[in-house]
């Protein structure tokens, strides 16, 4: 076992070897007792700009550790959780066709790593190109506008975090966390993802990890269809029993969905089989892009430009009162741009990315206000999914056509006026960008929503809603627009053999989570059936 140690601080310039130090002191220990010294958290608490301090959490083994935590009498010190790989056991059942998995995201990716890795051979289809391919098909589409509807910032290997930031930031308490960061090192992610308190892996690096991870699942007897689309499911008497991909019916009794939170085609194919789903609140905004320089400076006061300090971020919540509606910061991207990350036809959707660096000149994040059933038409599930490609649209006729996006600098949109000029931030989005009036894409509870919220942000973060900052239309992909519904053992409440899960089944919400259900679903099924090998 070892025993975890929380709360050791040290002062931004102090020696980190001082980390072994304390946590001898608080163990009662000698130094030379403490074996296999690890670091497994670290954190920034800037919370005091003049006193930056690293807060982190340790795992050390020694002699008679029970005893020592017993003797420790310190809620910091605990013994270490037990491992994510003695929580399940194989199931007893024959199954008679190996298991699919539709989407090769993070919950559909760990999915099929993990039934891999157990023996139980699954394919995998994913209606995207393998990330290679993608990469250039999403980079002709930042270029030129031309938009490949089956493979781009939505679709294709990695899921739509890929061309993202690769943020593994999450607010589970889940032990499978630590198996899915895990994982990622051993595919070529950053180690120090382990132990940080805000880890990320940037889309440079994230494109090499999947590919490993995809010859990972090969190598251990899984197989991967790309460019494959789910067009239908066949299901007698509510069970499932074949699935239609590109024109093939394959047998299947064991389906995990894992979609993604815009596979709109497939959530209209899902009604029409019944499966039972509901509509879901999200939230919808703009992008804002600041300075890098601003946000850090804000941030870290006189230790701005100290070398242990990286790119800073925000997050910024506000309850707006003339709305009633939570305004709030989302996907922040330090260092990074904004993208185009459309998936149908005349609809403009952005996204922020960062590379592992995240040393470019501007951040930017997603400024969004609450949406919810109050606020959409008609009374099918998918009314939300309506919603959003009501405003997709909106936007896009807005910015000209061929995936322009219409921008409005933040003074200007505060007093209602359409931009003329840039001040001191270019606007970084892909394709390329107009000045027109977000009043004419967004709705007015949210257009009001947003002034207020950035002037609180203003008083927050000194500089944000400064004249020149740069607002981009629009963020409408925050979460998945339905939730389908699942029992305990995360299966189709009225479909058997259908597991709906990740960000697009409406029970995850970024990369860590989504890997943490897909694991969920994929257990289930071994839960019940034994190994194929």
């Amino acid at each position: 076992m070892a025993i975890r140690i929380n709360n050791i601080s040290i002062s931004i310039d102090e020696d980190i070897n001082n980390l072994k130090i304390k946590a001898a002191q608080k163990l009662k220990l000698s130094i030379a007792d403490i074996n296999n010294f690890k670091i497994i958290k670290e954190s920034i608490d800037a919370r005091k700009k003049d006193l930056i301090k690293f807060n982190y959490a340790i795992e050390i083994e020694c002699e008679n550790e029970s005893k020592v935590v017993n003797r420790a009498k310190d809620k910091d010190v605990k013994m270490k959780e037990k491992k994510f790989k003695e929580e399940f056991s194989f199931g007893i059942k024959k199954i008679d066709h190996r298991p699919i998995i539709v989407g090769m995201g993070p919950a559909g990716m760990f999915a099929g790593l993990l039934m891999a890795q157990k023996g139980y051979k699954p394919l995998i289809i994913e209606r995207g190109e393998k990330v290679e391919e993608r990469t250039k098909t999403i980079e002709e589409f930042w270029k030129t506008g031309k938009l490949n509807i089956n493979s781009n910032v939505q679709f294709g290997e990695g899921g739509a975090g890929t061309f993202s930031d690769g943020k593994l930031t999450t607010r589970i308490k889940d032990i499978r966390c630590d198996f899915v960061l895990e994982e990622l090192v051993k595919a070529g992610a950053p180690e120090e993802i382990i132990y940080s308190g805000k880890p990320h892996v940037g889309t440079d690096i994230l494109k090499t990890v999947v590919k490993n991870i995809r010859k990972k699942i090969i190598e251990l007897g899984g197989e991967i269809r790309f460019n494959s689309k789910l067009e239908n499911l066949i299901i007698r008497d509510k069970d499932l029993k074949a699935i239609i991909v590109n024109g093939e019916e394959i047998p299947c009794d064991s389906l995990i969905l894992a979609i993604g939170h815009s596979s709109r085609d497939t959530y209209e194919m899902l009604y029409k089989n019944n499966v039972f789903m509901e509509p879901k609140a999200f939230a919808i905004g703009v992008r804002v892009e600041h300075s890098q320089k601003l946000i850090n400076i804000n941030q870290y006061g006189k230790y701005v430009d100290h070398p242990r300090l990286k790119a800073a971020d925000y997050r910024l919540t506000h309850a707006a009162k003339a709305t009633g509606r939570s305004v709030y910061s989302f996907c922040m991207c330090p260092g990074g741009e904004v993208v185009g990350a459309s998936s149908e036809e005349n609809r403009l959707v952005t996204n922020g990315m960062s590379n592992y660096k995240r040393d470019k000149d501007n951040a930017n994040a997603a400024l969004v206000v609450t949406v919810g059933e109050q606020d959409f038409e008609g009374n099918s599930p998918l009314k939300g999914m309506e919603f959003q490609r009501h405003y997709e649209g909106l936007a896009y006729k807005l910015g000209g056509g061929e995936y322009k996006a219409p921008i409005q600098l933040v003074g200007d949109f505060l007093e209602d006026n359409i931009s003329t000029k840039l001040g001191n931030i270019k606007p970084t989005y892909r394709p390329g960008y107009e000045f027109r009036d977000l009043r004419n894409c967004l709705p007015n509870y949210v257009i009001e929503s947003l002034k207020e919220g950035l002037v609180n942000f203003d008083s927050k973060i000194k500089g944000f809603a400064s004249h020149s900052a740069v607002l981009t239309g629009i963020e409408t992909r925050t979460s998945a627009p339905v939730r389908l519904i699942r029992n305990d053992r995360l299966e189709s409440i009225n479909i058997k053999g259908l597991y709906p899960c990740g960000e697009g089944a409406g029970f995850a919400g970024g990369i860590v989570s989504a890997a943490v259900d897909g694991l969920k679903a994929a257990e289930s099924i071994m839960k019940e059936y034994y190994p194929l090998y």
